[in-house]
């Protein structure tokens, strides 16, 4: 009886151990805001310290191991994880580490986030230069993607860096800048974090403004001639942005747009300076979830819309607050579905044809479109894989779709036709999102992209940092 019971105390404790060995063992899987691509990784580091960061890099080279990079993880073709790589979240690497209000200057850890900033500059009314309409998204991820927002007067993001550190594959620390190690810096600012951590950017900052919100509705064809000539050339309209009806009875033919125009008397900046909250955020994730089952949802939404905003005309902004949108009208949970996103450029002069031909596809096809805004993008011919080849304008897409592999290959055909159009219209698409893009079609939105992943493996041999991104497109 005795060694029956020491026999069962064994197979107790080997049952335990290897328990406890499967908890600490089993593989974690990693999605991110698109939720299309659940991944298996092997582990997630939270980045506290510089020293840390150092060693998971060396160690990873020791082991062989693969790194990815992931801030808020908006991005939605698994740019910020590997199957069973090591990713890095440096959302708690968040300091400010110098600031210069008179040299207009920030120095920020890369995890650190827009609103981070906003707080910090907002009493002595500077403001960012460039950012995306929400400021929830960390600096080294905005980075990562070339972010831009809807002002009219600066390029992307790229323009307003003025230098950065990065952590090698190697697992050395150097400066970044135009002027030290140049070559890397067209190359890691919009370069999906294959080419290292990010550790800390200095930016260059501008001063905060008052603006007038004026609002009005316009016709797709109109459009262009109005931006060109009652926008672009005037100098006192410093932001810009326009939605276009998705509504199935005035699809992509009804506009409104909202120009923040410089306020005359900018003495009374003081009293529209603190940092508010979007305020129509509740009432527009009630619309948008009616536009999300019928087409008299959308109809409802679109006529809604214009009048909520197009009525706000006349209304004062600063520049902070125009620039901190609230993205939880955004927010959609549902066990079967998704929303992506999908952004297409194309040239000024081929908006309005560019739109007829997109229209056509748009009812031949199964898509649920809920919301496009258009933006103005400046040309970049910095950046290795510039989006905006001239100036452009950038229309962004939010679209609800299946999770089932029999949706994503629905949707997928849709998309790669709306590439198509785009590309005729001598356009490009944004390649943060879900990987339906075919390589061909990246070849030509992207002729750059075969010195980039040339790049990066002159820079990174061994692929010591990778993505799914760049496993889908660098072959």
């Amino acid at each position: 009886m005795k060694k029956k019971i020491i026999l069962i105390s064994i197979l107790y404790g080997i049952g335990l151990a290897f328990s406890l060995w499967l908890y600490h063992h089993k593989p974690i899987m990693m999605e991110d805001y698109g939720q299309l691509l659940p991944t298996k990784i092997k582990e997630v580091h939270g980045a506290k310290s510089e020293a840390a960061l150092q060693n998971w890099v060396k160690d990873s080279i020791e082991n062989g191991e693969k790194i990815s990079v992931a801030g808020m993880q908006h991005s939605q073709g698994g740019q910020t994880y590997y199957p069973n790589g090591i990713v890095i979240d440096m959302k708690n690497y968040d300091k400010i580490l110098d600031y210069n209000p008179e040299e207009k200057t920030i120095t920020v850890q890369s995890g650190a986030t827009w609103e981070e900033i906003q707080k910090k500059i907002n009493p002595d009314h500077l403001a960012l230069q460039v950012m995306q309409s929400q400021n929830i998204f960390t600096i080294g991820g905005s980075i990562s993607v070339n972010a831009h927002g809807r002002d009219i007067r600066y390029g992307s993001l790229i323009d307003t860096v003025e230098s950065f550190r990065l952590l090698t594959p190697k697992g050395d620390i150097i400066n970044v800048s135009r002027v030290e190690n140049s070559t890397l810096f067209p190359l890691v600012i919009g370069g999906y974090g294959l080419f290292g951590i990010i550790l800390d950017v200095t930016l260059n900052l501008t001063d905060d403004e008052l603006y007038q919100i004026r609002s009005k509705s316009i016709y797709y064809e109109d459009y262009p001639d109005y931006f060109i000539h009652e926008v672009q050339q005037n100098e006192e309209i410093r932001m810009h942005i326009a939605r276009l009806s998705v509504a199935p009875e005035t699809l992509l033919r009804e506009m409104y747009v909202t120009d923040y125009e410089l306020a005359v008397n900018q003495k009374n900046l003081a009293n529209n300076a603190d940092l508010k909250r979007d305020t129509l955020a509740a009432p527009q994730k009630f619309m948008l979830g009616l536009s999300r089952y019928s087409d008299w949802g959308k109809n409802l939404l679109w006529n809604l819309q214009n009048k909520l905003y197009v009525g706000q005309s006349g209304n004062y902004i600063s520049r902070n607050n125009a620039m901190r949108g609230d993205s939880k009208f955004m927010e959609y949970e549902n066990p079967n579905k998704t929303e992506i996103l999908q952004e297409y450029f194309v040239p000024i002069d081929e908006f309005t044809s560019y739109l007829d031909d997109l229209r056509e596809v748009l009812e031949k096809e199964e898509l649920n479109l809920l919301n496009i805004t258009v933006r103005y993008v400046n040309k970049d011919e910095e950046a290795v894989l510039s989006y905006a080849k001239e100036e452009m304008f950038a229309l962004v897409l939010l679209i609800n779709q299946g999770k089932s592999k029999k949706e994503i290959e629905k949707t997928e055909k849709v998309l790669q036709k709306m590439i198509d159009v785009t590309l005729k219209h001598d356009g490009s698409y944004y390649l943060p999102y879900y990987s339906y893009p075919t390589q061909a079609q990246m070849d030509e939105a992207y002729p750059r992209n075969k010195e980039f992943f040339e790049q990066k493996k002159k820079f990174d041999p061994n692929e010591v940092f990778m993505n799914l991104f760049y496993k889908e497109y660098s072959q």
